[in-house]
C-alpha cells in the first residue's frame, strides 16, 4: 500500500519578458511577451509509508514545483495525486494536519516573536493538546540543540539557528508526512549534522515518510534508501543509489602517493585524473581492471606512501546522467 501516488503531474508558467531599458519598459506597457515554462512533465511516483526518499536535480528542474504540488500550495495543470488518499490542493485543511514542510529558502516562525512563542502559536493552529505539546516541544529542543536561543526574536538567529527552529516547528504535531526542500542550505557544519541526525531519528524511530531534496548529495548517500533524479521536469531516474551509479560507466579512483614524486604511472585500462607531485589520482572501470589487480601492479612497480580507494563522487554520477539523456534528446 502506498502512502503517496503521483501519477503524470504537469505544471506550467507562463513568464512575462521585456526588453531591457525606458524604451522596453514602454513597448512592454501596450505589448508583453510572454514565454511559457513547462515545471512538470508527467512526473509519476509511487513512496511507501516510512520511506525516506532523495529527491535530487539541478535548480529549475522540477523539485520545489513537486514539493508545493504535494503539500497543496500549487495546483497541477493536470495529474493524480493522492497521500493518504487525499487529493492535497482539495482537501487541503485535512492534508496539511498530517504533514510538515520545511522549505530552506522560508520560515514558518514569526519574525519578531521568541522561537517558543512561535512554538505556542503553532500547537493552537494545529490543535495539539497541551501535555503532548509540552513534550514534543521539550523533545525537538533537546534533539535539535534549541536551548540556547528558545526565547530569543527569530529575526536575531543565525542561519543555521532557524533552520533547525524551522524543523522543529513542522515537527510539533508529529506529522506522518514530511517534506524537506533544501533543508540544511547554507547551513554551518555543526547545524547541518544536527539536522541530519534529526532526520535519521525520524525516519528510524518514529516511521515518518520523509521526501528530501537537496543540492549536498553526501545527505542522500548517508540517509536515502532511494533516490530519484528529476531533470527539465522529468524523472531520469528511479531507485537506489547503487541503481543510479550502474546507469552510467561506474568508475573508481585510486588514490596514490607515491615515495617518488617524479615516478611516472602507465597502466593499461586507467587514466590520470589528476595529479600534484607525487599524488596521483587514477581513474579506472573495476570490469576492465579489478582494484586487487591494479593495487597490485602498482605496489610492484613502485613505492608506495599510502594509497586511497573510492567510488566516483556522486555529484559526476548525476552530471554524466544529465548529460547522457541530454545526448539522447530526453532534456531537448
Amino acid at each position: 500500500m502506498y502512502q503517496i501516488l503521483v501519477e503524470n503531474l504537469t505544471k506550467t508558467y507562463r513568464v512575462s519578458e521585456r526588453a531591457p531599458g525606458w524604451r522596453g519598459a514602454m513597448r512592454g506597457l501596450v505589448s508583453r511577451k510572454t514565454r511559457v515554462i513547462s515545471a512538470l512533465r508527467g512526473v509519476s511516483f509511487r513512496i511507501g509509508q516510512g520511506d525516506l526518499v532523495g529527491y535530487i536535480g539541478p535548480n529549475g528542474a522540477g523539485k520545489s514545483t513537486t514539493v508545493k504540488a504535494l503539500s497543496g500550495i500549487l495546483v497541477p495543470d493536470s495529474g493524480r495525486c493522492l497521500i493518504d488518499g487525499r487529493v492535497p490542493w482539495e482537501d487541503r485543511i485535512a492534508h496539511v494536519a498530517r504533514i510538515g514542510v520545511v522549505f530552506g529558502q522560508r520560515t514558518q516562525l514569526w519574525w519578531d516573536l521568541p522561537v517558543v512563542e512561535s512554538f505556542d502559536l503553532l500547537r493552537d493552529m494545529y490543535r495539539v493538546p497541551g501535555r503532548d505539546y509540552r513534550s514534543r516541544r521539550d523533545e525537538l529542543v533537546q534533539r535539535l540543540g534549541l536551548e540556547g536561543f528558545l526565547y530569543q526574536p527569530v529575526r536575531q538567529l543565525s542561519l543555521g539557528q532557524r533552520m533547525r527552529s524551522d524543523l522543529a516547528a513542522a515537527l510539533l504535531h508529529r506529522p506522518g508526512v514530511l517534506f524537506l526542500d533544501e533543508p540544511t542550505i547554507g547551513l554551518d557544519a555543526v547545524s547541518k549534522l544536527a539536522v541530519r541526525e534529526c532526520i535519521r531519528d525520524l525516519h528510524q524511530r518514529d516511521g515518518v515518510t520523509i521526501i528530501l531534496t537537496t543540492h549536498d548529495l553526501d545527505e542522500i548517500e548517508a540517509l536515502c534508501q532511494r533516490v530519484m533524479v528529476i531533470g527539465d521536469g522529468r524523472i531520469l531516474s528511479d531507485g537506489t543509489v547503487r541503481d543510479l551509479r550502474r546507469q552510467v560507466r561506474d568508475e573508481r579512483l585510486l588514490t596514490i602517493d607515491l615515495c617518488n614524486p617524479e615516478a611516472t604511472i602507465d597502466i593499461p585500462s586507467t587514466r590520470i585524473a589528476r595529479r600534484e607531485g607525487g599524488r596521483v589520482v587514477l581513474r579506472f572501470d573495476p570490469e576492465e581492471i579489478p582494484a586487487a589487480e591494479l593495487i597490485r601492479r602498482i605496489t610492484a612497480q613502485h613505492e608506495i606512501e599510502d594509497l586511497f580507494l573510492e567510488s566516483t563522487p556522486i555529484e559526476e554520477i548525476v552530471a554524466n546522467l544529465y548529460a547522457k539523456h541530454t545526448a539522447e534528446g530526453v532534456l531537448l
